[in-house]
């Protein structure tokens, strides 16, 4: 029996080394976590310094700074629903919002397309045209778009020189999806060239000697399977165009501004900080809640291979 129990701790210890992807392992002195988990706490205080404790501070102003001394706990927030300027803005920045996922995903899907099916030469070609932009400044990229939209640019001058009249565009929130669809659709076209990359297209092969159309088959097998990645591409997209603020605050005008435009008024020109927090604040709720949204979607309508399989 004493040979049983001196025994044991030799074979924890192999069973340790053996198995990398046990994460403890057990000694005299109880669970000991593994070394490589250390290196989560870095990313871990990261996280708690320069987003949990930010968040945390824009929640506590918005029911404890008021522009006026002794209001009640939630003025901020029933200024914020009273206001029909502050509703306008969220309004007009969620229609930025979708108007510019949507055009990301008419332009990136067929070029992600093309580059899952040219040879590997022109595919780092076309990586490299969807990188090239990052390569640039966005301040010159942004200032490059109002060289081209103002009035006397070369956009309206080519439409005047065919004698169609164009309206003004810079300064308006056409700009404004223009310049951000140019910014944002690199964050499209990756994600979406990635999962296309990972469909099978042998399938589509099958389905056609089946006697499937093309546009058959690329609605029923091919579309659904390439939905993981439209969902993807389209929330970081959506995502990231809620906070711009360089871009909007260029090409668009006060009378369009967006979210970001709002709260940087609010916290340096009025000093307001509670206000600036509660349109933060409803603005993350909005983005959290179109995430939720978009993650019960992907469940249900993204294919499952495992499910699939056991089916059959």
């Amino acid at each position: 029996m004493s040979k049983l129990l001196e025994d044991e701790p030799v074979r924890n210890s192999v069973t340790s080394r053996d198995n990398p992807t046990l994460t403890v392992r057990k000694s005299k002195r109880g669970l000991v976590p593994n070394r490589w988990s250390l290196f989560v706490v870095p990313a871990v205080i990261f996280i708690a310094v320069f987003f949990a404790y930010p968040v945390l501070a824009m929640f506590t102003k918005s029911f404890t700074d008021f522009p006026t001394p002794g209001e009640s706990l939630w003025a901020n927030y029933s200024w914020f629903v009273n206001s029909e300027v502050q509703r306008a803005i969220i309004v007009r920045t969620l229609v930025v919002g979708f108007s510019v996922t949507a055009i990301c995903l008419v332009l990136g899907f067929p070029f992600a397309y093309l580059m899952t099916v040219v040879s590997l030469r022109w595919r780092f070609v076309m990586l490299a045209v969807v990188l090239m932009p990052f390569w640039t400044s966005m301040v010159v990229r942004t200032y490059s778009w109002v060289v081209l939209l103002q009035d006397s640019g070369i956009v309206r001058e080519s439409f005047g020189a065919l004698g169609i009249e164009t309206p003004r565009l810079l300064g308006t929130t056409t700009a404004v999806i223009m310049g951000s669809t140019q910014v944002l659709l690199p964050f499209m076209i990756l994600p979406l060239f990635t999962s296309l990359l990972k469909i099978d297209r042998s399938l589509l092969q099958a389905a056609g000697s089946l006697g499937a159309k093309p546009l058959t088959a690329f609605m029923k097998i091919y579309l659904p399977l390439a939905v993981p990645g439209i969902l993807a591409g389209c929330t970081i997209v959506f995502i990231l165009s809620l906070g711009f603020y360089f871009t909007p605050a260029l090409l668009g005008s006060p009378q369009n501004s967006l979210v970001a435009q709002q709260i940087v008024d609010q916290v340096s020109k009025l000093l307001a900080f509670g206000r600036g927090g509660t349109i933060a604040l409803v603005l993350l709720v909005v983005a959290v809640l179109l995430l939720g949204i978009g993650a019960i979607t992907s469940r249900r309508i993204a294919p499952s291979q495992d499910r699939r399989g056991a089916n059959e």
